[in-house]
């Protein structure tokens, strides 16, 4: 069992930047792919940026050149670097945690992100 806890979140102008944590709990956090959602009011919630356990990256085009994802496995947290803040990145940003090779996975309880001046 994992539990994830996210930070970071907040309301930033136009152009701005905010950094994102997810710190997890319990053992093995790198046998874990780690992942950032999000969800705007009527939408899906769709996947931003993804880090495997091999630290293999992926992301969104929105967000291609902006956003950077990255883990720090001795302290158990993902961390998204989210630059260059536009009105549509505005959302509930979701950490989700995927156990190599099974289909285990959780999630966190989200954070706003509101970007707006």
């Amino acid at each position: 069992q994992v539990q994830l806890v996210e930070s970071g979140g907040g309301l930033v102008q136009p152009g701005g930047s905010l950094r994102l944590s997810c710190a997890a709990s319990g053992s093995s956090f790198s046998r874990y792919h780690m992942a950032w959602y999000r969800q705007a009011p009527g939408k899906q919630r769709e996947l931003v940026a993804r880090m495997t356990s091999g630290a293999v990256k992926n992301y969104a085009d929105s967000v291609k050149g902006r956003f950077t994802i990255s883990r720090d496995n001795a302290k158990n947290t993902v961390y998204l670097q989210m630059n260059s803040l536009k009105p549509e990145d505005t959302a509930v940003y979701y950490c989700n945690a995927a156990l190599m090779f099974t289909m285990q996975q959780y999630w966190g309880q989200g954070t706003q992100v509101t970007v707006s001046s």
